[in-house]
């Protein structure tokens, strides 16, 4: 991995522009404030490609004030702004592999979504953008390998604003990385908790413009700025990107489902704005297909789940139930994932979702009690995926997930009740960056009420994963105070999974 200095991520602006050398006939732009202060970012990367991100923030406003969260932003809006990029082999960009030249318009927020082909798999690469006298900070990127012995990536979620502080995405900036893999509540659309040490600002979105200003806010921390220059991410939603709970086409908050799928709409567009996924999905934003599959040579497959969009409602009725009809995932997801596990032949395989999928009795005692938003409220459709896990023969199954504030390492059964059966998985869920955690006394229950689960912790941070030939491992990274700024972090338990033997090892 080449030498980098994390500190020049950081340092664009209005005076960095010259440095530039021509990159063909742009329209120019003279801006009073630096447009590129939200940062760049990268992902999606293949072998031969890699998709750069960044958001023009522009005088003059981009937020729309009519009701209809779909009409077109109002004047004074600046028009379109054409937006220079460039990719190079080295940070002092002596080397230029590819450019190019790209219009944001305001219909998108200003946003660059730029799919570099051409480039050479298994290669770091640096980038940056230019609009007149602004250029952006320096990323760095990576694409996929054909061929790999090692790989490690980070895994994260849950980053409400105002209950703390990143410093967990600045300890993830200065790690041996090749990817980050975000799993969703991204922003959150509400305020609650106690002791915030920020605010949002502004009330509960609804608006195209309102999840805009929220992204922005949240983009705006440095650190978490630092994070997505430093790698290529791939990131799934959850529901606070929406709203809370939010099952397909209704939720708790939005009784009625024709103005909640114009809600909804509004936020797939956001969370597309500000995303460094594929241009594609500009297509549309009534549905946004997110679940995807990347290689990354023969060592490991990951794909990537939507366990909001395709599910049924949450059960009304008693914990359990197990009708066939219900699902998570929708039966276009669930075939899709037969077919794309089913030709999976790396190593490992990692089944990227949004919350702890192994099942979690929360009730001390012989009576039981689960989150039936998460999938012990979707039982039938848990069986359906670990047949299809077990089906497949997929080899070394890896599930990793979120949500839940708390850190879980689990082995995945086909059948919980049997504590004498084998695992068929492994299973590893990341706390939160900033959300509030769960008591320590409701871990302690649910470690004692389902033996299948090897670890619990109410701390904040994140986890990296590192795979090799015989072995994968996981690292719980947590840090000391999320109230405290740049507070120190550091690995508090490590996990084992042998080839060919599912089941979490604690070291």
């Amino acid at each position: 991995m080449p030498h980098i200095d994390r500190r020049g991520f950081l340092v664009g602006g209005l005076a960095a522009a010259a440095i530039w050398r021509p990159l063909g006939l742009a329209r120019a732009e003279n801006f009073k404030a630096d447009p590129f202060s939200l940062g760049v970012a990268s992902g999606a990367p293949r072998p031969d490609s890699v998709v750069l991100w960044t958001r023009l923030i522009l005088e003059g406003g981009s937020a729309a004030t009519s009701a209809d969260p779909f009409a077109p932003a109002p004047k004074p809006v600046a028009g379109p702004v054409d937006v220079e990029w460039m990719v190079a082999e080295d940070g002092m960009f002596s080397k230029p592999v590819r450019s190019g030249l790209f219009r944001a318009v305001p219909e998108f927020a200003h946003s660059v979504h730029v799919e570099v082909k051409g480039l050479q798999p298994g290669r770091w690469y640096f980038y940056r953008f230019r609009s007149g006298n602004a250029t952006s900070p320096v990323g760095r990127t990576r694409t996929a390998p054909e061929s790999a012995d090692a790989f490690r990536f980070a895994f994260a979620s849950c980053q409400q604003y105002e209950q703390g502080y990143y410093s967990a995405y600045g300890d993830m900036a200065e790690k041996d990385l090749d990817l980050v893999v975000h799993l969703g509540d991204y922003i959150y659309e509400r305020s609650y908790g106690a002791e915030l040490v920020r605010r949002h600002g502004a009330g509960v979105p609804s608006m195209l413009y309102e999840y805009r200003d929220r992204y922005a806010l949240y983009k705006s921390d440095p650190r978490l700025q630092a994070a997505h220059a430093a790698f290529p991410w791939l990131a799934v939603w959850d529901d606070h990107e929406v709203i809370n709970n939010y099952a397909n086409d209704r939720a708790p908050d939005a009784p009625d489902p024709a103005t909640f799928l114009a809600r909804r709409r509004a936020a797939y567009q956001a969370w597309f704005e500000h995303m460094p996924v594929s241009p594609d999905l500009a297509a549309g934003f009534d549905a946004l297909r997110i679940y995807d599959h990347y290689r990354f040579g023969r060592l490991l497959g990951l794909t990537l789940l939507d366990t909001r969009q395709y599910r049924s409602p949450q059960p009304e009725g008693p914990a359990g139930d197990d009708r066939p009809e219900r699902t998570m995932l929708g039966p276009a997801q669930e075939d899709w994932l037969a077919r794309t596990l089913g030709a999976s032949g790396e190593t490992w395989n990692v089944i990227a979702q949004q919350t702890l999928l192994s099942e979690r009795d929360t009730k001390a005692g012989p009576e039981a009690g689960y989150n039936l938003d998460g999938w012990d409220g979707y039982r039938a459709a848990r069986t359906r995926l670990l047949d299809t896990v077990q089906s497949s023969s997929v080899r070394n199954p890896l599930v990793i997930g979120g949500d839940l504030h708390a850190f879980y390492a689990a082995d995945v059964k086909r059948d919980f009740t049997d504590e004498k059966a084998g695992p068929i998985a492994s299973e590893f869920v990341c706390g939160s960056i900033t959300s509030d955690a769960p008591s320590g006394k409701s871990l302690a229950t649910a470690l004692a009420e389902n033996p299948h689960l090897k670890f619990a912790s109410d701390r904040h941070g994140y986890a990296i994963m590192h795979l090799g030939e015989r072995s994968a491992g996981v690292d719980f990274v947590g840090i000391a105070d999320r109230k405290q700024q740049d507070s120190p972090a550091a690995v508090f338990q490590s996990f084992a999974v042998a080839d060919g033997a599912a089941g979490v090892n604690r070291l």
